[in-house]
């Protein structure tokens, strides 16, 4: 679950391996390019975890980040 705290949607995500989780990042390069809307993400072996805000929007949390959120979501759905 999407955790808001302090005007940022937080989550984070675990893999079985490295090569898991960077692939779960090229999927969603993809898809977040084509939303025009890119996260501030990190990745430290099997674990990805994204900070979504609009900054366009001063910084807040936006529909923009919440479909995004959901996308993310749903390409993890294939990883589990």
């Amino acid at each position: 679950m999407w955790k808001e705290e302090d005007n940022i949607l937080k989550k984070s995500f675990t893999f079985r391996n490295f090569r898991e989780a960077f692939r779960f990042m090229t999927e969603v390069a993809f898809i977040a390019d084509e939303m025009d809307h890119h996260p501030f993400w990190t990745n430290s072996y099997n674990k990805v975890s994204f900070e979504l805000n609009t900054h366009d929007a001063g910084n807040v949390v936006t529909e923009k980040d919440r479909n995004l959120a959901a996308a993310i979501d749903e390409t993890f759905k294939k990883f589990e």
